[in-house]
Formats: structure tokens, sequence, C-alpha cells
């Protein structure tokens, strides 16, 4: 990369801004162009700090607004940031917080909302017209990044989208969280958009509702008191009496919570007032949890001192524990299993039945734990949740049971399996074949989806399977590419192999013919005498000129850029990648080109037969660079000093591994775990001392359950450890892995 992203983003800005003036029509003195600065002074008095906070009064959030009417009080910002029927607070830059007297107006599908204070005296900024806007038009966004008060950003308008069925500003400029809800202000001080998302794809990315779009919800308010607002939602306090903190919410038959509770561990609670019926009983509910690392779910047997036993899902696996006081000390693990029968990410159904000898605990109607513990038989009931777990609970349910319902129950589902076989699923059943099963619809139906899930499961496990063995025979086929003599090593077909590992149908024929025939294209205008320097001169005109071959300015991260295949598809790549055409055209050619892997670039060098080498800048179209341009580069990219030791040739193995390693990191800032650890394997494989990368590779192992595999990964680590590793840690955790921990 020739230059930082954020110094690239400013350059383009800067440019476009240009352009953007070049183009505005009968510029006048009004609108004249104000400074950054002038800007910052006449906006930030009207720009506010929207800051959440749970029960336990710890801030939770922190989000952005600006005062679009002072007489009226009217602060605008996200939805999102308001959140629904949660309390906040309004500070401005003085550090004063505000009385919030309603919220104006709301637009969820926007992401818009409009609070109103009792403040009359803000200085409110102007709404412009987002219409006008023009791609490349210059913007300042004013907001609290990360939670840092008050901070000032400089970026472009990069063009129009449509997300989610609303169209959106998108902006050529670092969006942080605390953005959100923030101003977007053009040259003349006026509001053109409202910040709103942060790119998934690049740290430069950002979006913001127009105005436009805020000036409608402002001329058609719905508002809302402060007092009915924090009551939306709320808890039915005489059904329902939360205890220990956190944030419950109600809607019908459903239960929301958020935020950690006070108790030890974030423990929090919410009993039902109505004292449960005599035992047997059943207690039951719906539960899906936002993050597997969390623990939310049945509570049961508690006392005044808010002792209990809770039946909940945690890490994947089905927890009963006896709660005897107010810290882990006191808390009794009675089961810790998993079960096939709960479903990550889903919905699933917990349900206790309670007896005088013990209980037993199900998820999805599958028995997971029966315990004979009888230190609490009698109490309130409830539901459970721990640390900073979002969960949503549904149809709760407590019912007297007799000890033939269990039977019973179980007698009706073997009905219902026995006629769910007699089903024909092609072609499509006739309504009288369906009669035996309606009696039975709610159990019929359950059954039949929780068939449909483990069949999704095992065409899961099947694509999983076929997509491992591809990956295991391109890795091989890669490992014996790059083996032997490194000159004899043909980078163009590693480069295809590798390709292969994304792009099954590739194939390698086919691209090797593309690259002869550019090759040809270079012959065909040579003089037949030509000189090194001309073919050099020939070549750089062909592949960057007349081919089109640039590097990727908008999409640096991609994948698909360190990607042979796709370069010679879509002429557009990484350094490397561009590098690696270049130097095989060159050996067709008969030029010597080496590869130079400098810190965060990748340049070629041409050894000239005679002469002095000159290195060439394949990302700018093959600029000829001097060793010292080289040195100032590096310097500028990485805040290094030079070293002689960066302008040695790369092996071929080692280039191949360091497109893996960018490879690894697109996968990562995408957030495909499965992509990253095929490179990862792929890297381990050709350099099996690459200890950082094996380390991650455990990591990544023990998380799709191949736990021998990464014990194994943590086991050479420690046979063959070196200062980059950290012995300790790495034997705490094989050791934990090995215990089940």
């Amino acid at each position: 990369m020739p230059m930082p992203m954020r110094q690239w983003v400013g350059r383009l800005g800067m440019l476009l801004g240009l352009l953007g003036g070049m183009l505005s029509a009968n510029p006048s003195r009004a609108e004249e162009p104000l400074s950054t600065e002038a800007i910052v002074e006449r906006c930030k008095p009207s720009v506010v700090v929207i800051s959440s906070a749970g029960r336990d009064a710890r801030q939770t959030g922190i989000g952005t607004g600006f005062v679009i009417d002072s007489k009226q009080g009217l602060i605008a910002t996200n939805f999102h940031v308001i959140g629904e029927g949660r309390a906040f607070a309004v500070e401005t830059a003085d550090g004063k917080r505000h009385p919030i007297e309603a919220i104006h107006a709301t637009d969820r599908k926007g992401d818009l909302a409009i609070i109103r204070i009792s403040t009359r005296t803000l200085p409110e900024l102007k709404l412009g017209k987002s219409t006008r806007l023009n791609d490349g038009q210059p913007i300042v966004a004013l907001g609290n990044p990360q939670g840092l008060k008050f901070s000032v950003v400089e970026g472009v308008v990069s063009g129009r989208r449509e997300i989610e069925g609303r169209t959106m500003i998108q902006l050529a400029m670092p969006v942080e969280p605390g953005n959100s809800g923030g101003p977007i202000v053009n040259r003349q001080g006026e509001v053109v958009g409202v910040v709103t998302l942060k790119s998934a794809i690049t740290a430069n990315l950002g979006f913001a509702m127009p105005s436009d779009a805020l000036a409608a919800l402002v001329a058609k308010p719905n508002p809302v008191t402060w007092d009915q607002w924090l009551a939306l939602g709320a808890i039915d306090s005489t059904v329902w009496q939360p205890e220990l903190g956190a944030r419950w919410r109600q809607r019908v038959g459903r239960i929301w919570v958020e935020g950690a509770g006070t108790g030890f561990g974030g423990r929090a609670m919410c009993l039902r007032k109505s004292a449960p019926p005599k035992l047997p009983i059943e207690l039951s509910v719906r539960v899906k949890l936002d993050d597997e690392s969390g623990a939310a779910g049945l509570l049961f047997h508690a006392d005044a001192d808010l002792n209990h036993y809770g039946f909940y899902p945690t890490g994947g696996k089905l927890r009963l524990t006896r709660f005897d006081g107010p810290d882990v000390y006191a808390w009794n693990i009675l089961a810790d299993v998993p079960s096939p029968h709960y479903r990550v990410g889903e919905w699933n159904t917990l349900k206790v039945r309670l007896t005088r000898e013990g209980m037993q605990c199900y998820v999805n109607d599958q028995l997971v734990i029966t315990s004979r513990d009888t230190a609490r038989t009698s109490g309130r009931i409830g539901l459970v949740k721990f640390r900073e777990t979002a969960a949503e609970f549904r149809d709760f349910k407590v019912v007297s049971v007799t000890d033939g319902d269990a039977t019973a129950n179980a007698e009706q589902q073997d009905r219902v399996r026995k006629n769910l076989d007699r089903i024909p699923l092609s072609p499509p059943p006739m309504s009288d074949q369906l009669k035996p099963l309606v009696r039975d619809v709610p159990i019929s139906t359950e059954l039949l989806r929780e068939r449909a899930r483990q069949l999704e499961q095992q065409v899961a496990q099947l694509r999983a399977l076929a997509n491992r063995l591809h990956e295991e025979r391109v890795i091989a086929e890669l490992d014996q590419a790059l083996s032997g003599d490194d000159a004899k090593v043909d980078l163009l077909a590693a480069t295809l192999i590798l390709s292969r590992l994304d792009q099954e149908e590739i194939d390698a024929a086919e691209y090797r013919s593309e690259v002869e025939r550019l090759a040809a294209a270079v012959r065909r205008k040579l003089p037949k005498d030509a000189s090194e320097a001309t073919i050099r001169d020939t070549l750089r005109t062909v592949l960057f000129e007349e081919q089109g071959f640039h590097g990727s300015r908008d999409s640096f991260y991609s994948r698909a850029n360190s990607s042979m295949a796709s370069l010679l598809d879509d002429r557009e790549g990484l350094p490397l990648t561009l590098a690696v055409l270049t130097m095989d055209l060159g050996q067709r050619l008969g030029l010597k080109f080496e590869g130079i892997g400098l810190p965060g670039y990748f340049v070629v060098r041409w050894v000239p037969k005679a002469g002095k080498a000159e290195y060439l800048d394949v990302y700018e179209r093959g600029k000829s660079l001097t060793e010292a341009e080289i040195r100032d580069l590096i310097e500028a990219n990485t805040g290094t000093e030079f070293d002689d030791e960066y302008l040695k040739p790369m092996a071929k193995k080692a280039i191949i591994v360091r497109m893996l390693r960018n490879l690894v990191r697109s996968s990562q800032e995408a957030k495909d775990a499965d992509s990253a650890l095929r490179y990862l394997e792929a890297i381990v494989r050709l350099e099996p001392d690459a200890h950082r990368e094996r380390f991650l590779r455990s990591g990544m192992r023990l998380e799709k359950g191949r736990r021998a595999e990464a014990v194994a990964d943590l086991e050479y680590l420690l046979e063959h450890a070196s200062d980059e590793i950290n012995v300790p840690r790495v034997l705490q955790l094989k050791e934990a892995i090995e215990s089940g921990r």
C-alpha cells in the first residue's frame, strides 16, 4: 500500500473537493466555504452528548445529537442512540445536563429521533438540502467517537446507497461508535446528514441519513412525553418483580432483559409475584440469547434472601445451579452438560419438573438433567440472567402435574412419531393423510421442525466435509508446487493453485493462456533488436496502459485482490499480485525481475544483464523508484527505519505465505472464520514454524470442535518454543482443553 488508508482518503478528499468546487454553479461570496476551524467554532455549541445508563447507574452507551430548533428545544439524533423506552441523558459541551421533556418525533425505519429538552437557549444548526450534495463534496462530522467527547473528522461524500430500503449518503471518513446521531456539515455550516452506520468493510467508510429525511420528520412529529417514554415496555409490576438490577421490559407474551445485574457475575432476576402451585409442578419458558457465552433461563425455589435454583443455557451447555448466597463461593453447580437438542442461536424451550424428590430439566422436550437435590423444595419462581447477556423470553408457564402426565406425554410423542413416519414427503400428502396428525398439531409441527433442523445440520456438515476435502487437496498441491529448488518453482502456477482455495471452478490452463497472450501482446510491439530497457518499457505500457491493470483503491482489503485469477479477470489487485504477474511476464520476455517484500508494501526489482538495478512500483502503474524513494516509502507507511534486509529478494514460498497472510487479515476484517482457518491451515503446512499462525489455528480448530488437532498445535508450540510464544499461556490453554474447561 503506497500510503496509509487515512492519508490516502484525506488526499482523495482534497482532490474530489477541488473537483466538486470546479463543478459548482454560480459561486458567490455568500457561499464562501468555511474552514474546518470556523465550522467547529460555529457548530460545537449545538452538539450534545447523549448517554444511556443501566439501572445500576453505569453508563452503557454514548452517542451524539445536535440542536435543530432553539425555540422549541429540539435535538436530532439516531433512534438507535436513544433506544425504545430507555432512559438517557443530554449533555452539552460545558458539561451541563438538560432535562428532557419529550420524545418529539421518531422514525424507526429511518433511524431518526428528535428529543425536546427544557432549555431554549442553545444555538441551532441550519438544515441544508441533502439533494444538493455532490459526490466528492467535502464535509465535516462532529460527534463522540469511542466515547471521546466532541471530536471532529473531515471527509467527502462518496455516493448514495440503498441499505435496507433506505437511501443513505455514503461517507469517505472514519465512523466509530459514538459518532451515531452526529451532524454531517457542509462547508457553509449547514447540516446535510445524520451519521447512522459504520461500514462493516472498511474503517474509513460510513453512512448518514439525508437531512431532507430529518426535515420531513420535523414537519410531522409524533410526540411522546418523557414519562410515557420511560413507561414504554415497562414490566407489569402486578405480575413481575425485578431484583438485582438489569433492565427488564415487556410486550404482549414477551419479556426482554439487557445490561448486567448488580448481583455477583451480573446476576439479576425477575420473580413471579403470585405463589406457584403445590408440587409437583412444571414451569417452562422459551428463551433466546444474544450471545451464547452469556446465560439466562428459569429460576425456582427462591427465598426471601434471593437464594434459589437456576436452570439455564450457557456456553452451549445446559446448567443446573443451586445459589446459596450472593457470590460464587456459595454457588453449587449441580450439573453442566452438553446436549445435541440445544439449538445454538435459536429459540429453545426450557422446562423443569419439580417434585418432593428432586427435579428433572428438559430442553426442547428432551430430558437432559435429573437431580435428587432437595435442599430447597419451595419458594418463588421466575427468570434469571447473568453477565451482560441480552435475552428474550416467551411463553412463561407454570402448571400442576400428576405422576401420569409425563407418561402420557411420552406416549403422545411416540404416537405422533409413528404417524409422521407414514406420511410421504414426495409427492406432497393429501389432506386425508394428514388427519391423524391434526389432533396433535403442536407436537406434530415441533417434531417436523426438529427433523428439518437435523437434516439441515446434516446438509451443512456434508457441505463442510466436501469443502474440507477440497481444501486439503489444494493445500497439498500448493505444498508440492513450492517444494524443491526455489529457482525452479513456477510462481504463477502456485498463485493459481492458491486461487483455487477459494474458487474451486478455476481452470488454471485458461489463466496461463491469458498470461501468455499478454506476453505476446508485448512481443508484437518490440523491434527485432529491442534492448532490455525497451522490453521493460513496452511491458509497462501494455500491462498498465493498454490492458488496464491497476492497484485496487476502493476495496484494498478485498480478498479478490490477493487472487491471481481475480487479478486477470478484473485487472485489479494488490502490489503483491501485480508484482507476481509482472515477474512472470518478465521471465517470458527474457527479463530478470525479483520480488522485494518491503514492510507494508511490495515492489519489483529489475536486474538488467548490464547496468544498475531499478525498482518498479507496480501499484503505481510500474513507476520507477530509486532506493532513496523506497526508504521514504517505508518510513511514511510504517514509521520504521530503513534496513538493508528489506531489499533482499523474497523466496517464492515466502511470497505465497505473504499472500496467505494478507488473506487471513482480509477474512478477519470480514469476520469470516471459515476462510481464516483455511488460510491458516495453508500457512502452517508451508511453514510449520509459523508459530503465530499455528497458535491462531489452534484456537480456531477448537471453535470448530476439532479438539485433538487444537491440542496437537499447542503441543507443537511447547516442543518448539520460541521467543514469540508465551509458554505458560500455551500450557494453560492445553490443560484447559484437555480437562474440558
